[in-house]
This record gives structure tokens, sequence and C-alpha cells, in this order.
């Protein structure tokens, strides 16, 4: 099978099979696994920051930052179609009691304008902001990269009102890759980061938060084991993220150049509806126009001939390159599209 669903199918290779296997452990809640406490130096040196914390998911990550940072009955500013809002089961209400406030970005993507109008005034009727929040790259948004003027703009926004911004940062280094903006410079203008080491990686798990801030730490670390997020001898988990840093960053422009390629031949298919200009990482979206297929049944089709997406709407579909596809695997894919619409 060839496997666009997402980027979160990736296998471990061998190579990273044996890192994990040979992985120095201890206790981590000790603070003595040496295996994830070199990943937490590592990860916190790329993108500029004092310290980092391993963490089972993005998802977990995400939701200790913004309980950390956002006290109960407050409100974050989030694009409306992020991850924290569609994707995490509602826990920003149900597990830190905070109220999300949506902006409709264009490709996922929020304007310094936009925040700047969302936020609260400070009077005794308004809900409080406690916190910003972006994504970058946008999932929804089809792998849009955030231009750090924008950033950097927002940025400016917050400092002005007293608030803290956090990085979702799941995707972060395909950002990096196809921009060729840094990791530190994306994370300078964010009190905390997260980034995924599973996706487009490829270790099987983790991810880690980045702070400049070693009381939001501890406080972090507190929030990590009353999630339930501590583990113990987790460096065989640490070791794979490590693999992933040190071999898997630089080759995310060969899932980039993949996607653009699928762009293209999918462009040139009757009965797709793409733009291949809008695909700037590794996620992309069409629309599928047959009179009749819709886009599950499209999706279910397209199974039967080896090749695996996910339907997102009735007629949208999103394919997600990553290290397990092959440029060969891309023209098989197409040409699978291809027969399923004729």
């Amino acid at each position: 099978m060839i496997d666009l669903r997402s980027d979160t199918v990736t296998k471990p290779s061998p190579a990273m099979r044996e890192a994990m296997a040979r992985a120095e452990v201890g206790d981590d809640i000790y603070g003595e696994d040496p295996t994830v406490n070199r990943l937490q130096d590592v990860g916190a040196a790329l993108v500029g920051k004092r310290a980092a914390l391993f963490v089972p998911s993005g998802t977990l990550g995400n939701q200790l930052c913004v309980r950390a940072q956002a006290e109960p009955g407050r409100e974050v500013i989030v694009e409306g179609q992020g991850h924290i809002i569609r994707y995490e089961q509602g826990a920003a209400a149900a597990l830190a009691g905070v109220q999300l406030h949506w902006i409709t970005g264009r490709h996922g993507l929020m304007t310094a304008e936009q925040v700047e109008a969302a936020i609260r005034p400070t009077d005794p009727y308004s809900i409080q902001t406690a916190l910003i929040c972006i994504e970058n790259t946008h999932n929804a948004g089809g792998g849009t990269i955030y231009p750090l003027a924008t950033i950097q703009a927002i940025r400016a926004v917050a400092s002005a009102h007293g608030l803290p911004m956090h990085l979702d940062g799941a995707r972060l280094f395909n950002a990096v890759v196809a921009s060729g903006v840094s990791a530190a410079d994306y994370a300078r203008h964010f009190e905390t980061v997260t980034f995924c080491l599973s996706k487009g990686l490829g270790a099987p798990a983790g991810s880690l938060i980045a702070t400049d801030d070693l009381a939001l730490l501890e406080r972090l670390r507190r929030f990590r084991r009353m999630y339930g997020g501590a583990m113990r001898q987790s460096g065989i988990l640490a070791a794979a993220g490590l693999y992933a840093l040190e071999h898997h960053v630089q080759r995310l422009a060969e899932d980039h150049a993949h996607a653009k390629r699928l762009a293209a031949r999918l462009e040139q298919i009757p009965g797709v509806s793409i733009n291949p200009a809008v695909v700037e990482t590794n996620i992309l979206f069409f629309e599928v126009h047959s009179p009749r297929l819709s886009a599950h049944a499209f999706v279910a089709a397209l199974r039967q001939e080896g090749v695996l997406l996910n339907a997102v709407s009735p007629r949208s579909c999103r394919a997600v390159t990553h290290l397990d596809v092959s440029a060969q695997a891309i023209e098989q894919a197409a040409d699978a599209i291809a027969r399923v619409l004729a």
C-alpha cells in the first residue's frame, strides 16, 4: 500500500530501531534517563531555547503549554482550523478550563490585525485574553508556512498587551527546511514551542516542549505528571527522537518535492481540482469532481488500487508525503488516481 493519509504513519527504520535497542536508560521521573536528558538538550539547542521537556505527543505538549500559561476562565486566541481546535478533543476547555477564541485565517494563517482585534478589553465584563497560539506549518491550511514577518508583527501585538505566545510547531522543521528560516529564528518569538519527533521526522512517538523560562519548565513538568504524561525508562523512545533529529531533518525537502510533484500530476487529471502553487511543504488538498464518486467513495475505490488517502469533506481529499513514500510511489499513486476517476 502507498499510504498518503498522514506523515504520522511512518515506521522506524532499521537504523532507528537499532538506536532504540542500544539506548541507555534510567528513571526519567528522577531526571536520571541519560538519553532523555540528551534529547532535551539537543532539542532545546535546535530551537535556541534554554531547556526542553520530552512528552509522549504533540497534543499533550500543546495542552500543557495552554494549561501552564492560561488560568481557567480565560481565553486563548487560535486560528479557527488549528490543531488545538480540531484535533485535540476539546482538551483546552475540559482540562485547562479555558475558552478558545477562533480567528478565520487565510490558509490557516492569522494576521497581526486580526489578533489585535481579537484581544479582549480589560474591563469588568469581558473574559480576559491569556495566550496567543500559532501553528507552523498549519496542518488544515495545507502545510502552509507562517512568514517570519507575520510572526514578528503578531509578537509585537502580543508584547504591547503583555501576552505570551505559544508555537504549535508539530511540523516546525518542515517550515525550516522549506523557508530557510532557522528553527531558532522562528522560536525566539514564543514563550513556549512544541515540535513533534513522529510525523515527518519518523520517530514512533514523542514531542518536545522548549522554553527559556526555567520556572515555567518546572510548571510544565508538574502538569505533565498531572496529565499522566510522565514516563519512566523513556530513553528507548528518546533514542528514536535523537536519531530523527540527527538524520531526518534535511531530508524533509524530499517530501516537499514529492508533494509538489503529486500536485503537478493531479492538476493534469480530469475530475481533480487543485492549485499546485499553494503546496508549500508535504501536505496537499484537492477536490474530486465526479458524478458517481463522492470524496469518501473515491477514497474507498482508491484503496482497492493500493493507495490510501483521507477524505476531509464530501468533495475534498488530503494527501501527505513522508519518508516512507518514494518518488516512484508518487507516480504510482497519481496513475491510480487517474484510473479511478476514469
